[in-house]
């Protein structure tokens, strides 16, 4: 059933408008930063760890900037990049980028195929309501909230997860997809009832019915098994579909989405059958889309040539529309059709990518003015809860389609219109299909070495004061911080040191033992320790601050980023020789909160931020043993996970095991990760493969 791409005949096309490839590169990347659960080894997003790790089933994708994961529009956006490997899969081989729509499909797939409980599916995890109230990383969502989930059998629901492990189980050759496309196909048909799909109300409410997921997964199973037994299901469905304003027609004036699949069905069955009537209707539905309309309607087009179906996420309703109207086209002969058709899709994605008024593009990360404040938690990257602070976003959301333009073609780049800036998978996936046909057609360059690695900030530091200074003692008041963001973060055994001289003090005749630390005030809720004072070389010494908890400390709000603790260093009362100017940790400190690198903060025993006097830390971190190589060390170096490539995937696992979010323990993966072969895998290594990847260096320094 699947052939290559050829251009049909009767096609004519001018040189392509843009790199589509890059554009399809980047669309199919955002499915990565939708990822939930522990995220795989080629994720690429170095913004992103695993998260919300106790799930009741962990994977599949967050839906939108939120953190719910809703089924119904999670298998629709399923079936929908399936469709777009089953058309065009051959037909983007060379782009290279085959293999990551593949594994980003399975990833999904095998969360549905983890949600089938045999006679109900897992269908929601996540409360909407609470959680569209929070504003977040997924990372460090289950420090806020509790996640509920939800179980049903809800024929819309049920029938969608179906219908797209059937085109799974086709394009990826999978019979495990086909064994759960068929029980959970039987589970929704027997059924036929919604009643048990509630919690979704109000965000993914089923309004057309399940008649049409019926329809969707029937057709899909029929092209899987080529049995009838599913062709004739499916057409069984089509008396039951709604009807178009009180007319015999089937509704046609609107469109393909993740509440309605009826549209792509017909135009399956128009192609797989030939009959007549399923033709008329792909031909009345795909004219109404054109600008010459069916019989004097159309949809309503904006003056700078955007088909404007809904004020929520046109551009997804305009390229789903497109893809539709591609993969018609593609399956008949009649010229003037097809043209017509190609046309409309060409005009859709075009004004998506940039040829629209304000000659923009509605693809983050890709074109020009592309937008930059898209409505999504975790790529903005707040520590307190708020869409203001920061005032960018963080991270680029590269690849994300935003909702779109109003009917005067305006449009916002606001994080706050979360009409015109929202993001969702399922505004995606129709436009990940358009983007194949169009690069199965023109080509075109996907980025080298993408992505960029994103230039960072600080995260978890302290900022701190001189709350009180008197003559025989320095008062500081110290603040915590965990903004951590590359990706949001816990860290259970999190402190910093502040530093001393105490040189007068011996000259003074007095010792250590005479100066008294003491704390003065502790933020609510924190279990704080401090060290004595401690000797570090010399006459330099330093106390230990650290929380019996550090995870405490969390970027989720006002009250949680930071922990204060006010600490006082004296030494005996009367005395007047105590003198901190030459203190390491007093440089720089004033009366005025600002932050400061002279007070270290350290995991465990790895310093993650600061200086320390003369470069030496208190307790070096203690260094993973690589193994000695031996012919059995077949990875080459930097190529960490042994792909035959080093590339931005290979950056982001070196990224992680530094970050402790996911260890290495493998030996070829180890060595293949000491790119100076100093027998450490380190910050040191990361920056030499970040050099390698912009081409500053072509070789590493292997000793």
């Amino acid at each position: 059933m699947l052939t290559a791409f050829i251009l049909p005949q009767g096609i004519v096309s001018a040189a392509g408008t843009y790199n589509y490839a890059e554009a399809l590169q980047k669309a199919i990347y955002f499915y990565e930063c939708q990822q939930a659960g522990p995220l795989p080894e080629w994720n690429r997003v170095e913004w992103r760890g695993d998260a919300t790790m106790n799930d009741e089933v962990l994977g599949g994708w967050y839906d939108a900037g939120d953190h719910v994961k809703f089924n119904l529009p999670m298998a629709y956006s399923a079936a929908m990049l399936g469709w777009a490997l089953y058309e065009y899969g051959d037909g983007i081989e060379a782009s290279g980028q085959r293999e990551y729509l593949e594994r980003n499909l399975a990833f999904a797939l095998d969360y549905l195929v983890a949600c089938d409980r045999g006679d109900s599916v897992v269908y929601q995890i996540g409360a909407g309501n609470p959680d569209h109230k929070w504003w977040g990383s997924a990372e460090v969502i289950e420090k806020e909230m509790e996640r509920p989930y939800y179980v049903g059998k809800g024929s819309c629901v049920v029938g969608q997860m179906a219908a797209a492990l059937a085109v799974g189980s086709i394009v990826l050759d999978n019979p495990t997809y086909l064994k759960h496309a068929k029980s959970l196909f039987n589970l929704a048909d027997t059924t036929r009832s919604d009643s048990t799909y509630t919690e979704a109300d109000g965000f993914y409410s089923s309004h057309s019915g399940f008649w049409d997921e019926l329809l969707w997964s029937a057709t899909w199973l029929y092209l899987a098994t080529g049995d009838e037994f599913y062709l004739e299901k499916a057409e069984s469905y089509i008396p039951k579909l709604n009807r178009q304003n009180q007319t015999t027609d089937i509704e046609y004036q609107w469109a393909h989405c993740w509440d309605d699949c009826h549209y792509g069905a017909m135009i399956l069955l128009a192609r797989a059958t030939g009959k007549e009537e399923y033709h008329r209707f792909a031909q009345m539905h795909l004219d109404w889309w054109t600008p010459q309309g069916h019989n004097g309607k159309s949809v309503s087009y904006t003056a700078g040539g955007l088909a404007h179906l809904d004020t929520w996420g046109p551009l997804r309703y305009a390229t789903t529309a497109a893809f539709l109207a591609l993969v018609y086209s593609d399956s008949i002969t009649d010229t003037a059709l097809k043209q017509k058709y190609y046309n409309f899709a060409k005009s859709q994605i075009d004004y998506a990518l940039g040829s629209n008024p304000d000659k923009r593009s509605y693809v983050i990360g890709f074109g020009n003015n592309p937008p930059q404040r898209p409505h999504h938690r975790t790529a903005h990257g707040t520590w307190l809860d708020k869409r203001d602070i920061p005032d960018k976003h963080r991270h680029v959301l590269y690849g994300a389609l935003v909702g779109g333009p109003g009917k005067d073609d305006s449009y916002k780049d606001d994080i706050e219109d979360y009409v015109k800036n929202e993001v969702a998978t399922d505004y995606n996936a129709g436009f990940v299909g358009v983007l194949c046909r169009m690069t199965a057609e023109y080509g075109g360059t996907p980025l080298a070495n993408f992505p960029t690695p994103e230039e960072r900030e600080d995260e978890f530091f302290v900022e701190a004061s001189i709350n009180q200074n008197g003559e025989h003692y320095t008062e500081i008041k110290a603040l915590l911080n965990n903004r951590s963001s590359w990706p949001a973060r816990l860290i259970k055994d999190l402190s910093y040191n502040y530093y001393v001289d105490l040189t007068e003090v011996f000259e003074a005749g007095y010792t250590v033992d005479d100066i008294k630390v003491t704390i003065g005030y502790c933020e609510s809720g924190m279990d704080v320790e401090i060290s004595p004072l401690t000797k570090l070389e010399g006459n330099i010494y330093y106390i230990n601050i650290s929380y019996v908890d550090g995870t405490n400390i969390c970027p989720i709000g006002q009250e949680q980023y930071s922990a204060e603790l006010q600490f006082r260093i004296a030494a005996p009362p009367g005395t007047k020789f105590w003198d901190p100017s030459n203190d390491f940790s007093f440089q720089g400190l004033t009366k005025e909160v600002t932050k400061t690198i002279y007070m270290p903060v350290y995991d465990g025993t790895t310093r993650i931020f600061g200086e320390v006097p003369g470069g030496v830390d208190p307790n070096p971190t203690p260094t993973q043993t690589v193994p000695t190589p031996t012919p059995d060390n077949k990875n080459k170096v930097g190529d960490i996970n042994g792909d035959g490539k080093i590339n931005s995937t290979d950056l982001t696992i070196l990224k992680r095991h530094v970050l402790k979010v996911t260890i290495l323990t493998d030996s070829n993966k180890l060595l293949a990760a000491d790119l100076n072969g100093d027998g450490n895998v380190n910050s040191t290594d990361v920056t030499l493969m970040n050099r390698y990847l912009l081409g500053i260096i072509n070789t590493f320094p292997v000793k």
